[in-house]
């Protein structure tokens, strides 16, 4: 019987972590999941892959495989009975009287050498120490297995989609309206040419969906939120997830967290002075005064004017004052400014 090596069909070190070994499991099984890979040797690979993950990705089970030793590493011929002394048991491996193995036919269809070497792992689930019968666990690990595997298909479905959202956005209690076109795979025929009513014979769809989305109170640029099942349909009906990337944009504001900063135009006469401004606020328009001899770049605080935080409350609004010379000065204006200029020599 032909050893077989778990480690180097994942591509992994002996000492990899369990991560490394989850990770390279994932992206194996994604690339050749008989879904998405239609080649002749896709299916083996694939049962191998599962079937090395399977004693890898087990505690026990990988420590009863590294004690096979390095001496039978490299596709070397497998006897079991040199291990006899080493605690396993294979009589039942190999003899008519028992048939543990029949339950193994439900978790993937593994190899004779992964049943010959963990076989007396199925009487402990059926005889002495336990309650459970080793079906259960074998359906169990099967549905594991199962869900596994429809995950890593079903992320190739997933979309990500940038939205941008601004401070009227952020200020709202209930969910958003966002409008999404997508181009997609027609599910009601078999592809291009096909006489089909619903994309005309192309194999594609047009498809325009509003979709309502909660906003966090806090969200952060970057961020993702997730909208399960608004994702591709495979042929299959299986749907993936959208998924939002949050980034900010607001033509009137800055967004710093909960806090805001906005620019606030005021005259050259209004910044030596001080004025009274009326200001438009998420919270609606407020009077506020305008300090006298106030710098360009001066920033006001108005406190609980920003946007909502998530223990209740809201930040601040800054007001950066922002001096800008009038575009429709008379001449009295300019000889004004002239004479105010001679003043200051």
């Amino acid at each position: 019987m032909e050893y077989k090596d778990y480690y180097q069909i994942l591509g992994v070190k002996k000492d990899a972590s369990e991560a490394e070994i989850k990770s390279a499991y994932r992206k194996l099984a994604r690339k050749y999941h008989p879904d998405v890979n239609k080649t002749k040797e896709a299916e083996t690979k694939f049962k191998d892959i599962n079937e090395a993950y399977e004693v890898l990705g087990d505690k026990e089970k990988r420590q009863r495989y590294d004690s096979l030793g390095s001496n039978w590493q490299g596709g070397a011929q497998f006897d079991p009975n040199q291990f006899s002394n080493m605690g396993f048991d294979f009589s039942q491996a190999f003899s008519g009287g028992n048939t543990q193995y029949s339950d193994f036919s439900g978790m993937g269809g593994f190899s004779d050498f992964f049943k010959t070497i963990f076989g007396d792992f199925a009487s402990q689930y059926s005889t002495g120490g336990s309650s459970r019968s080793y079906s259960s666990y074998s359906n169990r690990a099967s549905s594991q297995k199962t869900r596994a595997q429809q995950s890593e298909s079903t992320a190739a479905l997933d979309i990500t989609q940038d939205l941008k959202l601004s401070v009227s956005d952020l200020m709202k209690d209930g969910p958003i309206t966002v409008n999404m076109k997508s181009f997609e795979k027609c599910t009601n025929c078999s592809g291009p040419g096909s006489i089909c009513p619903h994309c005309g014979g192309t194999g594609f769809v047009n498809e325009n969906k509003a979709l309502k989305v909660k906003i966090p109170k806090e969200v952060r640029v970057g961020q993702k939120i997730r909208l399960k099942n608004e994702g591709k349909t495979d042929n299959y009906g299986r749907k993936g997830d959208l998924y939002f990337k949050i980034d900010f944009y607001d033509k009137n504001y800055e967004i710093n967290g909960t806090d805001l900063t906005k620019k606030l135009d005021i005259t050259p006469s209004e910044a030596v002075l001080g004025a009274s401004k009326e200001v438009q606020t998420p919270h609606g328009k407020i009077t506020v005064k305008i300090p006298p001899k106030s710098n360009s770049g001066k920033t006001m605080r108005l406190k609980e004017l920003g946007l909502p935080k998530k223990t209740g409350g809201f930040g601040n609004l800054n007001l950066k004052m922002n001096i800008v010379i009038p575009s429709d000065l008379t001449d009295n204006e300019v000889d004004l400014y002239k004479k105010l200029s001679e003043l200051r020599k």
